[in-house]
């Protein structure tokens, strides 16, 4: 990173007019992040122990809770040991590197969800042919396309971002490094910088979101089709759980990442607990609670450990 500011390090804000609340905002981030980590590492366990669960989709589902594990541990920890602190700092390398992994981690979400989708649209639509077309080979093939898009797509817009200059202005009005507050701080011409990530952004989220509501068309009208009330059901309980997860996760990042000055001040740092912690914490209650065979391997686990 070619670092052309005079800027060594940044200090966030935080949450100004909460110093009375510390403890409690203290409490709340760490009863958060250790359940997040936890709900997240056991369905990962489960699904990689339970031969029941060796299917597509449970392995794009544990490899989305590995993502949610890594991505909200570029943050919370952070945001934690802040809290307490008067000064809540960090160095102009650390902040790049957290902006980095943050964004990285976040796109690669964003196309696991649009791979999924497509899952969910094979699932449904040709469940015949779903063993065969959706194997180990191309399962993985998927997943390293994931990681790899989501690498490409971040690095260029975060090496134009720390090649700004910030004349000294250091104090971020959020509690974490993103790219909206920081472009926001910079003093260079940030014009092409942030349309640089509005269109790496945009071809990232908007592309995982058309794939999502082409597939869930298609869903649509083959559950209409479908004669009975129970197969109806069955389908589109298959599917419910990824959309839901699907529009909490895409509402927020669209208007964020899409037009990064959008949101600003105090609406900005609500947005983004809501798909920086809140959004890991609920997923893997959401696909646990709502799917049945995760339910049973749940049961089973438990029943072994107890015996």
């Amino acid at each position: 990173m070619a670092n052309q500011s005079n800027v060594k390090e940044f200090i966030f804000l935080g949450f100004p007019g909460m110093q009375k609340y510390q403890t409690v905002l203290l409490f709340c981030f760490l009863i958060m992040y250790i359940v997040t980590l936890t709900v997240n590492i056991f369905l990962v366990a489960i699904i990689r122990f339970d031969r029941q669960l060796h299917k597509p989709m449970y392995f794009f589902l544990g490899n989305l809770s590995f993502l949610e594990i890594c991505y909200v541990t570029v943050t919370v920890p952070k945001i934690i040991t802040d809290i307490p602190r008067e000064i809540k700092s960090i160095s102009f390398c650390g902040c790049m590197t957290q902006l980095f992994f943050f964004t990285f981690l976040g796109a690669t979400e964003n196309v696991l969800l649009g791979i999924m989708s497509f899952d969910r649209f094979l699932a449904v639509c040709s469940p015949l042919r779903y063993t065969s077309i959706m194997s180990h080979r191309v399962c993985f093939i998927l997943l390293s396309a994931d990681w790899i898009l989501g690498f490409l797509t971040t690095s260029f817009p975060i090496i134009k971002i720390s090649q700004l200059h910030f004349c000294n202005a250091n104090v971020i009005d959020h509690f974490f490094c993103e790219s909206a507050p920081l472009l926001k701080l910079s003093c260079s011409d940030t014009y092409f910088k942030e349309l640089t990530v509005m269109l790496c952004a945009s071809s990232v989220i908007l592309t995982s979101i058309l794939i999502t509501m082409m597939s869930y068309g298609y869903i649509l009208q083959t559950i209409l089709r479908i004669p009975s009330a129970t197969g109806k059901r069955k389908a589109a309980s298959t599917c419910a759980s990824h959309l839901i997860v699907v529009t909490t996760f895409y509402s927020t990042t669209f208007v964020m990442y899409v037009k990064p000055t959008a949101s600003q001040g105090s609406l900005n740092k609500v947005m983004a607990l809501f798909y920086a912690v809140f959004t890991p914490l609920v997923n893997p209650f959401i696909y646990s609670l709502r799917n049945k065979e995760v339910k049973e391997a749940l049961v089973l686990f438990l029943r072994s450990r107890r015996y």
